[in-house]
């Protein structure tokens, strides 16, 4: 674990393997170029791009369907550190577009976050990756994108996007938002203080109820997989030192349609009415804005947040949880299933309970079980 990171998160990250090359190391820099050979001889990028990719550090903030094709290319193309955080475990109706996971890991529902960094380790031993087993919030967010050069969007809510949001502008932290829905997505490269931001664009979470969700929608692969590279190219380009050749667009396509569309947002001029560019209002990373719980796209499950992050001993409540019904415990999370529900517990104290989208129902089923 680096040292700049809040002990407190020492529970939630899983051991990784140091890299076994350097690339800058005289003796291993010819060898370790070669991996890259195709890639360098991209005359933008060159051979001091792909060193400067060596020694960059980013954040993935989730590591579902845009998350895994992201650090799938990210790894490949070289990034020296990625740190990866997600809250969520396998499952089957993830193997359709979530591309570093297996049916094996379906079938013992692991951690997305360790379960990927293994794929990706033996993808390429000499980068550097951090898994962590978390629900990024306003607690540990300063703690786990503090030490980087660019923040990732791979999860699935404006709440997370408008807290990432939040910490860049802060923070000066570039960062590129991303979301796929049906055969549709978008993408928009944020660079505090040179264009929009995600405020810009959207002043507020879209309210309940009033966008397509993947319940109602579905989710088509080549959508993610088209999203998820923009971003990553868009991320090649700020890593490798080529800030000029970065989007000024918003991005948009429907695939289905074969329509792509790009919208220019006026700046400085969009920044001006943003509470976040000109006002310097951060709700969402000062615990303001936010909810506690959650209910999750396409999954009949509600996820449950502790006051704040307390780790406590996963063993324990499997030993308590005896004889209640069939139960998983791993170093990662705790599964117990019931008439009619299915409760996982998770190393900081959080629960997803899935067979209900109830949040009411699904605290009572928490303190039945789990306790308050």
């Amino acid at each position: 674990m680096d040292a700049c990171l809040d002990p407190r998160l020492s529970c939630f990250l899983v051991p990784a393997r140091e890299s076994s090359e350097v690339i800058n190391d005289p003796k291993t820099t010819e060898r370790t170029l070669a991996r890259y050979d195709r890639q360098v001889r991209f005359a933008p990028l060159g051979r001091e791009g792909q060193e400067r990719l060596a020694q960059a550090r980013v954040f993935l903030c989730g590591c579902g369907a845009l998350g895994t094709v992201l650090a799938d290319i990210l790894v490949r193309a070289g990034v020296g550190f990625l740190r990866i955080a997600d809250r969520d475990f396998v499952e089957w109706n993830n193997l359709q577009r979530q591309v570093l996971f297996d049916e094996q890991d379906a079938q013992q529902g692991v951690a997305k976050a360790p379960a990927a960094a293994e794929k990706l380790q033996r993808i390429n031993s000499q980068v550097q990756l951090e898994p962590v087993v978390t629900d990024v919030n306003w607690r540990n967010l300063p703690q786990l994108a503090s030490d980087v050069d660019l923040i990732l969007d791979g999860t699935d809510n404006f709440e997370t996007r408008f807290l990432l949001n939040d910490f860049a502008l802060k923070h000066r932290v570039p960062w590129i938002y991303g979301g796929v829905i049906g055969a549709e997505g978008q993408t928009l490269v944020v660079l505090p203080g040179e264009g929009p931001c995600l405020r810009c664009l959207l002043p507020e979470p879209p309210a309940a109820g009033t966008t397509p969700t993947c319940d109602t929608a579905g989710v088509l692969a080549p959508a993610v997989h088209l999203i998820a590279s923009l971003q990553a190219l868009e991320a090649l380009k700020i890593l490798s030192g080529h800030r000029e050749a970065v989007s000024r667009f918003w991005t948009v396509v429907s695939l289905w349609d074969n329509v792509i569309r790009q919208v220019r947002l006026s700046w400085p001029d969009q920044g001006r009415d943003c509470p976040a560019c000109s006002g310097r209002e951060f709700p969402w990373l000062e615990g303001r804005r936010g909810t506690r719980s959650e209910v999750l796209c396409g999954r009949d499950a509600v996820q449950l947040l502790p006051p704040q992050d307390q780790p406590f001993s996963l063993q324990e409540l499997g030993k308590r949880l005896q004889g209640l019904g069939p139960l998983i415990v791993s170093p990662h999370l705790v599964r117990l299933q019931v008439p009619g529900y299915e409760i996982t517990v998770f190393a900081d104290g959080r629960a997803i309970v899935k067979g209900t989208d109830d949040p009411q129902v699904a605290r009572a089923i928490y303190a039945k079980y789990i306790g308050n």
